[in-house]
């Protein structure tokens, strides 16, 4: 008890020594000649939880419904065609929440590396710096091949190759680099 009274005490003397000082704090507009002395980084700290589709999503039809419809899937669903005119790859039913603190995203320009390529690309891409943890509550998927991005599209097969459910952490290192298409 002794303890949680003088904690309680230099808590009480920080905050009331740290209110008046930032309370006088303004901020400046900068003209840009003072502007163009400043170095600065530019990027993206991004923390947070993403929760999808407790009970189900908003679409209702012949294929998605609630959650508690064991004859619907109520997960989203985000369908990747790897090339013109083929088939897709396909995240299904996907539900669950991710919790992540840490995820970076900012530009890096490529002019070096990559067995000499590098140099020949000398452009920017886009840098997204990995969380070095992963929290996994409740997440399940379906992992499949399908004839179709929607199940509601003319045509639509699909094959279930495997499902997938996690729970628990997962430590991720790196950066994923998402270089542009096209010409600069």
């Amino acid at each position: 008890m002794r303890y949680r009274t003088i904690l309680g005490i230099v808590v009480s003397a920080v905050l009331a020594w740290c209110v008046p000082v930032t309370a006088g704090a303004q901020l400046k507009k900068m003209n840009d000649a003072d502007m163009s002395k400043v170095a600065a980084q530019g990027g993206i700290y991004l923390s947070g939880d993403i929760t999808l589709n407790e009970n189900g999503g908003p679409l209702q039809n012949a294929y998605f419904g609630a959650c508690t419809d064991t004859t619907k899937h109520c997960g989203a669903r985000i369908a990747v065609q790897m090339k013109q005119n083929g088939g897709w790859l396909v995240l299904d039913d996907l539900r669950g929440k991710f919790s992540f603190q840490g995820l970076t995203i900012r530009t890096r320009k490529i002019t070096s590396g990559f067995g000499g390529d590098g140099a020949l690309f000398n452009r920017d891409v886009l840098e997204i710096g990995l969380p070095n943890v992963v929290q996994f509550d409740n997440v399940s998927m379906n992992i499949a091949a399908s004839s179709t991005s929607r199940p509601t599209d003319a045509g639509f097969q699909q094959t279930d190759l495997f499902s997938v459910q996690m729970q628990g952490k997962v430590t991720m290192q790196g950066n994923l680099l998402v270089f542009p298409d096209g010409n600069p």
